[in-house]
């Protein structure tokens, strides 16, 4: 047992937050030319620290555990295996670093960082204030014409461009979090959080991701209820749902009275339908991989070239199921329901079981990348493996020694 490891679970949740949301981060204005690899760096810190984490002893890992934990096993097992039969070495070769090398690491991570209660609090307030930097760094972006939202890299020289998706996702998560501790804030505080949550919902609206907003939505929405649910309020909880349901209503209405008014406001703009980024080319992305379902799958990172998209790694599915069930088969999609379907179900038969404050930190940090990874991003993102370890440490108890 090493007597000092609490003094580094802070670092390590600064670090954690640093790495989950290093992607948005590298895309701001502000940090788009640092001299130096923003995940790279967080990377290595985290990895540096979570030793020191372990070996301060106190840790007790449930039984609940096990089967979630097995099925991320065998899907980074069968994803090695299933590489032999891909359409495209080089493509499987670049996924397999990612899932098999690097979310490993992130599942731990999310593990220790998350059942630890002082990591878990660094973690949150880092969370919040790159949130915060990332919405108000943006927005200053868009109001100064010195970034691009998305787009390819290196279009416009004169313009930083930013990784919308991931930047509206930071945003996001940072108002859910501010949400959770407005319902249960008194004084000075509740004005803050109040002010705070106005400017981080305003500031999801800017980068354009419209699986950002609608994360925003459920964690702010779903996040402090459960709060104040689990907190015995069940009457406080309803009226904070009612509340924003009006508010969304009045939203709504004030937007489709003159929706010009909105013009430049890329998630407005995209949410009433952007002739030219509709939802169709998903939706072909999804027959096209539903499609060519077979039993051991087309292989990691063949799904581009089968479906006739070409070697453009950006062409996955846009589905964590449905990548797993066309990439690795069946049993790819078996694997993937029991490590993250499993994690879902240890979160929620966990709830009743553990404070209520952390319970709803780490539905807050997990709702917005589940939404995410059903709609946008694929197996490689760190994220998700990161998104699976905290969903988890809620099964997980620390007890400082």
């Amino acid at each position: 047992m090493f007597p000092t490891a609490p003094l580094f679970a802070g670092p390590a949740g600064v670090s954690a937050a640093l790495l989950q949301f290093a992607g948005a981060l590298k895309t701001t204005p502000a940090l788009a030319g640092l001299p130096f690899d923003l995940t790279l760096v967080s990377g290595l810190a985290l990895c540096g620290l979570l030793p020191l984490l372990l070996a301060g002893g106190g840790w007790r890992f449930g039984r609940a555990l096990a089967l979630p934990l097995l099925g991320a096993a065998g899907l980074w097992l069968w994803w090695v295996v299933a590489a032999y039969w891909s359409l495209n070495g080089n493509a499987a070769t670049a996924k397999l670093v990612p899932i098999v090398l690097v979310g490993p690491v992130m599942l731990v991570a999310g593990l220790l960082v998350g059942a630890d209660a002082v990591a878990r609090h660094a973690l949150t307030r880092a969370v919040i204030c790159l949130g915060a930097f990332t919405g108000a760094a943006v927005a200053w972006g868009v109001a100064n014409n010195a970034v691009v939202l998305g787009g390819a890299i290196g279009a416009d020289p004169a313009r930083t461009r930013v990784q919308y998706q991931l930047a509206g996702l930071a945003v996001a998560t940072a108002a859910g979090l501010v949400a959770t501790g407005l319902v249960v804030a008194r004084g000075p505080g509740l004005l803050l959080r109040g002010i705070l949550l106005l400017a981080l919902a305003a500031a999801v609206l800017i980068p354009g991701g419209r699986a950002a907003f609608l994360a925003m939505g459920g964690v702010v929405a779903l996040m402090p209820a459960l709060l104040l649910r689990l907190r015995g309020t069940p009457g406080r909880a309803m009226l904070w749902l009612a509340a924003l349901m009006l508010s969304a209503l009045a939203g709504l209405g004030f937007v489709l009275t003159d929706p010009g008014r909105f013009d430049g406001i890329r998630t407005i703009e995209r949410i009433l339908g952007d002739p030219a980024d509709g939802p169709e080319e998903r939706l072909a992305m999804w027959r096209a991989a539903l499609r060519m379902v077979d039993g051991l799958g087309i292989g990691p990172g063949g799904f581009p070239q089968a479906a006739g998209f070409g070697a453009d790694p950006g062409m996955h599915p846009h589905n964590h199921a449905l990548e797993a069930l066309t990439e690795a088969g069946l049993l790819g999609l078996v694997l993937w329901l029991l490590a993250f379907g499993g994690a879902a179900l240890v979160a929620l038969a966990r709830l009743p079981r553990v404070a209520p404050e952390r319970a709803v930190a780490i539905g807050t940090l997990v709702l917005p990348v589940a939404v995410t990874v059903m709609v946008s991003t694929d197996l490689s993102n760190r994220m998700a493996w990161f998104a699976l370890g905290l969903a988890l440490s809620l099964a997980v108890e620390r007890r400082h020694v």
